[in-house]
Protein backbone atom coordinates (compact mmCIF):
# COMPACT_ATOMS: atom_id res chain seq x y z
CA UNK A 1 0.00 0.00 0.00
CA UNK A 2 1.49 3.57 -0.99
CA UNK A 3 0.33 6.96 1.14
CA UNK A 4 -2.06 7.64 -2.23
CA UNK A 5 -3.96 4.64 -1.27
CA UNK A 6 -4.43 5.86 2.31
CA UNK A 7 -6.18 8.89 0.78
CA UNK A 8 -9.00 6.35 -0.70
CA UNK A 9 -9.85 5.10 2.35
CA UNK A 10 -13.48 5.25 3.70
CA UNK A 11 -12.92 5.96 7.34
CA UNK A 12 -16.87 7.15 7.79
CA UNK A 13 -17.24 3.69 9.75
CA UNK A 14 -14.94 4.27 12.35
CA UNK A 15 -15.68 7.87 13.05
CA UNK A 16 -17.97 9.43 16.16
CA UNK A 17 -18.81 13.08 16.44
CA UNK A 18 -18.13 15.06 19.46
CA UNK A 19 -19.38 19.12 19.81
CA UNK A 20 -20.09 18.72 15.76
CA UNK A 21 -16.29 17.58 15.37
CA UNK A 22 -15.52 14.49 14.01
CA UNK A 23 -12.75 11.92 15.66
CA UNK A 24 -11.28 8.91 14.30
CA UNK A 25 -10.60 6.25 16.18
CA UNK A 26 -7.28 6.35 16.85
CA UNK A 27 -6.99 2.40 17.28
CA UNK A 28 -8.23 1.00 14.22
CA UNK A 29 -6.44 4.35 12.53
CA UNK A 30 -2.93 2.63 13.67
CA UNK A 31 -4.45 -0.52 13.06
CA UNK A 32 -4.41 0.54 9.16
CA UNK A 33 -1.33 2.39 9.20
CA UNK A 34 0.81 -0.58 10.17
CA UNK A 35 -0.94 -2.45 7.61
CA UNK A 36 0.29 -0.48 5.23
CA UNK A 37 3.56 0.14 6.49
CA UNK A 38 4.48 -2.25 9.27
CA UNK A 39 7.38 -0.19 10.13
CA UNK A 40 5.17 2.87 10.84
CA UNK A 41 6.39 4.13 14.18
CA UNK A 42 5.18 7.03 16.55
CA UNK A 43 7.04 9.26 18.58
CA UNK A 44 5.66 11.89 21.46
CA UNK A 45 7.64 14.56 22.02
CA UNK A 46 8.90 15.49 25.68
CA UNK A 47 10.38 18.48 27.20
CA UNK A 48 12.25 19.41 30.02
CA UNK A 49 10.40 20.49 33.02
CA UNK A 50 13.55 21.08 35.17
CA UNK A 51 16.56 19.51 34.99
CA UNK A 52 15.58 15.77 36.39
CA UNK A 53 12.02 15.29 35.14
CA UNK A 54 10.76 15.66 31.15
CA UNK A 55 6.57 16.25 30.42
CA UNK A 56 4.91 14.72 27.17
CA UNK A 57 4.03 17.99 26.47
CA UNK A 58 5.30 21.94 26.16
CA UNK A 59 3.75 23.76 29.10
CA UNK A 60 1.96 26.96 27.77
CA UNK A 61 1.31 29.74 30.81
CA UNK A 62 0.07 26.70 32.60
CA UNK A 63 -1.78 24.32 29.86
CA UNK A 64 -0.46 21.85 27.65
CA UNK A 65 0.34 21.39 23.93
CA UNK A 66 1.52 17.76 22.86
CA UNK A 67 3.48 16.87 19.98
CA UNK A 68 3.67 13.88 18.21
CA UNK A 69 5.71 12.80 15.13
CA UNK A 70 4.61 9.84 12.79
CA UNK A 71 7.03 7.83 10.57
CA UNK A 72 5.65 5.95 7.54
CA UNK A 73 7.38 4.89 3.98
CA UNK A 74 10.52 6.70 5.72
CA UNK A 75 8.73 9.89 5.87
CA UNK A 76 7.94 11.84 9.53
CA UNK A 77 5.25 14.08 9.57
CA UNK A 78 4.42 16.23 13.08
CA UNK A 79 1.25 17.47 14.74
CA UNK A 80 0.88 19.20 17.68
CA UNK A 81 -2.26 19.36 19.82
CA UNK A 82 -3.72 21.25 22.57
CA UNK A 83 -4.43 19.39 25.48
CA UNK A 84 -8.51 20.53 26.02
CA UNK A 85 -11.44 19.74 27.55
CA UNK A 86 -15.14 19.05 25.65
CA UNK A 87 -15.76 21.82 24.52
CA UNK A 88 -11.93 22.02 22.91
CA UNK A 89 -10.69 24.74 25.15
CA UNK A 90 -7.23 24.54 26.81
CA UNK A 91 -7.15 22.68 30.03
CA UNK A 92 -4.92 24.33 32.86
CA UNK A 93 -2.99 21.79 34.82
CA UNK A 94 -4.13 18.91 32.61
CA UNK A 95 -3.86 15.42 34.45
CA UNK A 96 -2.31 12.05 32.76
CA UNK A 97 -5.64 10.82 31.39
CA UNK A 98 -6.29 14.15 29.69
CA UNK A 99 -2.45 14.51 28.12
CA UNK A 100 -3.08 10.69 27.13
CA UNK A 101 -6.57 11.70 25.56
CA UNK A 102 -4.62 14.60 23.50
CA UNK A 103 -1.02 12.13 22.40
CA UNK A 104 -4.16 9.55 20.78
CA UNK A 105 -5.64 12.37 18.91
CA UNK A 106 -2.77 14.15 17.88
CA UNK A 107 -1.17 11.17 16.72
CA UNK A 108 -4.33 10.35 14.66
CA UNK A 109 -4.21 13.81 13.23
CA UNK A 110 -0.72 13.39 12.41
CA UNK A 111 -1.65 9.90 10.00
CA UNK A 112 -3.53 12.21 8.71
CA UNK A 113 -1.21 14.11 7.12
CA UNK A 114 -0.01 11.19 5.39
CA UNK A 115 -3.37 10.74 3.88
CA UNK A 116 -5.19 8.22 6.48
CA UNK A 117 -8.85 10.02 7.00
CA UNK A 118 -7.42 13.50 5.85
CA UNK A 119 -10.64 14.41 4.46
CA UNK A 120 -12.27 14.67 7.43
CA UNK A 121 -10.43 17.50 8.36
CA UNK A 122 -10.81 19.35 5.32
CA UNK A 123 -14.53 18.71 5.96
CA UNK A 124 -15.49 16.43 3.00
CA UNK A 125 -17.78 13.84 3.77
CA UNK A 126 -15.94 11.13 1.00
CA UNK A 127 -12.57 10.00 0.08
CA UNK A 128 -10.71 10.92 -3.20
CA UNK A 129 -12.07 7.86 -4.71
CA UNK A 130 -15.86 8.18 -3.15
CA UNK A 131 -16.22 11.83 -4.39
CA UNK A 132 -15.24 11.03 -7.91
CA UNK A 133 -18.00 8.13 -8.38
CA UNK A 134 -20.40 10.61 -6.93
CA UNK A 135 -22.78 11.80 -9.38
CA UNK A 136 -22.24 15.57 -10.36
CA UNK A 137 -24.82 18.14 -9.52
CA UNK A 138 -26.76 19.67 -11.39
CA UNK A 139 -25.95 23.34 -11.56
CA UNK A 140 -27.16 26.09 -9.56
CA UNK A 141 -27.24 29.72 -9.36
CA UNK A 142 -23.95 30.47 -6.98
CA UNK A 143 -24.77 31.24 -3.43
CA UNK A 144 -23.95 34.42 -1.40
CA UNK A 145 -20.12 33.24 0.24
CA UNK A 146 -21.70 32.48 4.30
CA UNK A 147 -20.32 34.95 7.14
CA UNK A 148 -17.93 33.96 9.08
CA UNK A 149 -19.41 33.72 12.74
CA UNK A 150 -17.42 32.98 16.03
CA UNK A 151 -17.95 29.62 17.44
CA UNK A 152 -18.99 29.88 21.31
CA UNK A 153 -18.03 26.32 22.11
CA UNK A 154 -14.17 27.58 21.63
CA UNK A 155 -12.97 30.07 24.27
CA UNK A 156 -12.03 33.58 22.48
CA UNK A 157 -10.32 35.16 25.37
CA UNK A 158 -7.39 37.06 24.24
CA UNK A 159 -4.85 34.36 25.98
CA UNK A 160 -6.34 31.98 24.50
CA UNK A 161 -6.94 32.89 20.54
CA UNK A 162 -3.05 34.10 21.26
CA UNK A 163 -2.16 30.98 21.97
CA UNK A 164 -3.33 29.54 18.83
CA UNK A 165 -2.79 32.26 16.62
CA UNK A 166 1.11 31.05 18.15
CA UNK A 167 0.69 27.86 17.87
CA UNK A 168 -0.69 27.96 14.04
CA UNK A 169 2.80 30.19 13.33
CA UNK A 170 5.01 27.79 15.18
CA UNK A 171 3.70 24.06 13.44
CA UNK A 172 4.82 26.17 9.96
CA UNK A 173 8.36 25.22 11.17
CA UNK A 174 7.26 21.55 10.24
CA UNK A 175 5.69 22.28 6.69
CA UNK A 176 7.90 21.92 3.98
CA UNK A 177 4.96 22.17 0.82
CA UNK A 178 2.41 24.22 -0.14
CA UNK A 179 0.44 21.12 0.35
CA UNK A 180 1.29 20.82 3.82
CA UNK A 181 0.47 24.09 4.65
CA UNK A 182 -3.38 23.82 2.46
CA UNK A 183 -3.87 20.58 4.92
CA UNK A 184 -3.10 22.22 8.10
CA UNK A 185 -4.72 25.37 7.36
CA UNK A 186 -7.82 23.13 6.37
CA UNK A 187 -7.67 21.17 9.26
CA UNK A 188 -7.94 24.26 11.42
CA UNK A 189 -10.53 26.00 9.59
CA UNK A 190 -13.37 26.45 12.05
CA UNK A 191 -10.90 27.82 14.78
CA UNK A 192 -9.51 29.90 11.74
CA UNK A 193 -12.71 31.34 10.88
CA UNK A 194 -13.93 32.36 14.07
CA UNK A 195 -10.42 34.07 14.78
CA UNK A 196 -11.43 35.68 11.80
CA UNK A 197 -14.21 37.59 13.46
CA UNK A 198 -12.56 37.79 17.10
CA UNK A 199 -8.96 38.91 16.57
CA UNK A 200 -8.67 39.98 12.67
CA UNK A 201 -5.42 41.33 13.58
CA UNK A 202 -4.45 37.66 15.06
CA UNK A 203 -5.79 36.23 11.99
CA UNK A 204 -3.95 38.57 9.87
CA UNK A 205 -0.38 37.43 11.46
CA UNK A 206 -1.28 34.15 10.61
CA UNK A 207 -2.76 34.56 7.35
CA UNK A 208 0.49 36.69 5.94
CA UNK A 209 2.69 34.14 7.50
CA UNK A 210 1.03 31.07 5.15
CA UNK A 211 1.25 33.59 2.67
CA UNK A 212 4.74 34.01 2.85
CA UNK A 213 5.58 30.73 2.93
CA UNK A 214 3.51 29.46 0.31
CA UNK A 215 5.25 31.94 -2.10
CA UNK A 216 8.49 30.86 -0.52
CA UNK A 217 7.39 27.26 -1.27
CA UNK A 218 6.10 27.98 -4.88
CA UNK A 219 9.32 29.41 -6.05
CA UNK A 220 10.90 26.57 -4.43
CA UNK A 221 9.20 23.71 -6.59
CA UNK A 222 9.24 25.27 -9.65
CA UNK A 223 13.12 25.72 -9.90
Amino acid sequence: MSPHDLLKLNVNEHTEKKNGLTYLSWAWAWAEALKADPAATFEVKTFNRDQYTEMPYMDINGTGMVWVTVTMFNKPMTCFLPVMNHRNQPIQNPDAFQVNTAIMRCMTKALALHGLGLYIYSGDDLPEEDAKAAPTPVAEAPKPKPVAKVDETLDNSDASRQLFADGMIEYTTHCTTVAGLNSYWKSNQLQLDSLKVTHPDLYQGVLTKFQELKKQFSEGETK
